[in-house]
């Protein structure tokens, strides 16, 4: 292919299965989908752009601009396999559910709840007539609130480990769920294998109602960046709509303090669960690939998507 003089040289991306395809320069460091095998590769950067700041001391498995995530199907836990855009296995995720013991707290939930109403219909019984419509008014919400605090109280913590595969022998990181009960907010810590926090997650449940929104915060509160629900017409339209036979996945932009995009998650549309984690606009690196790989998981096992 020939170039005009004084054109811009593009990238190129090879990918495994032969084919070389030459870009525009802005495609540098993306994350692609090759057209004729489906394997997902990284455009080059571009002639005489800057080296990649050093890694320092972070683990190769997390020393990378792109992370696939592809949940394991017909799992109890939730269970993810981390790839390289090469299709190579590099981390494995796990989170337990205990299905016996979440059932066991809806039981009680359920138990306390009913002796709550039984408790407004005992007050109810003797008095007079407009205290007993004011009881019975608020016998259901009180109610509810009573089966959440119970089963919020005694369903178990689900904390996040990552491994370094799936035999589970070494742990990489760690993300540790802070509360049981969490009404407005709720917070998780990622943490290295030696139990030091590298950063806090956190989600505020009525900004889910219009656009689903998670702060990363370093461990004195102090805020990082955040990952946003990518549009808001979109985030409207799924509100309304659910999913849409799978056409309105949720996906999601990372941004700094500032707003500046530097990355993306997104759900490939597949009949899987599969996510593709893009840092490539991060050039500088300044966010922690650990902490992101974390939150990436969390937007998914935390959203219960």
């Amino acid at each position: 292919m020939s170039r005009p003089p004084g054109a811009p040289q593009g990238v190129v991306a090879a990918c495994p299965c032969g084919e070389v395809y030459e870009l525009k320069p802005e495609y540098a460091g993306r994350l692609l989908e090759c057209p004729v095998c489906g394997r997902h590769l990284r455009a080059g950067a571009p002639p005489g752009a800057a080296p990649r700041p050093p890694a320092g001391d972070l683990d190769p498995a997390f020393d990378r601009e792109q992370f696939l995530l592809n949940q394991r199907v017909f799992r109890i836990a939730s269970e993810y396999e981390i790839w390289s855009p090469e299709g190579q296995p590099i981390l494995f995720v796990h989170r337990p559910s205990y299905p016996l013991r979440t059932v066991l707290a809806y039981l009680l939930a359920t138990l306390a709840a009913l002796a709550a109403v039984a408790v407004f219909v005992g007050l109810a019984g003797g008095g007079p007539a407009g205290a007993r419509a004011l009881l019975v008014l608020l016998m259901y919400p009180a109610a509810a609130i009573v089966f959440l605090v119970v089963s919020m109280s005694l369903r178990p913590l689900r904390h996040v480990s990552v491994y370094r595969d799936d035999s589970r022998r070494e742990t990489l990181l760690r993300v540790r769920q802070d509360q049981r009960v969490a009404f407005l907010t709720r917070t998780y810590t990622v943490l290295t294998p030696a139990g030091a926090p590298l950063a806090r997650l956190r989600k505020t449940y009525l900004h889910n109602i219009v656009r689903k929104r998670w702060y990363v915060e370093t461990p004195g509160g102090r805020l990082l960046g955040m990952a946003i629900e990518d549009s808001m017409i979109l985030s409207l339209l799924r509100r309304l709509l659910g999913p849409f036979f799978g056409l309105l996945r949720t996906n999601f932009v990372f941004v700094y303090p500032t707003e500046e995009i530097f990355g993306e998650f997104n759900r490939k549309f597949t009949l899987l669960d599969r996510y593709v984690l893009d840092l490539s606009l991060d050039h500088e690196r300044r966010f922690d690939r650990r902490v992101a790989l974390a939150l990436g998981v969390m937007l998914d096992t935390g959203e219960r998507r």
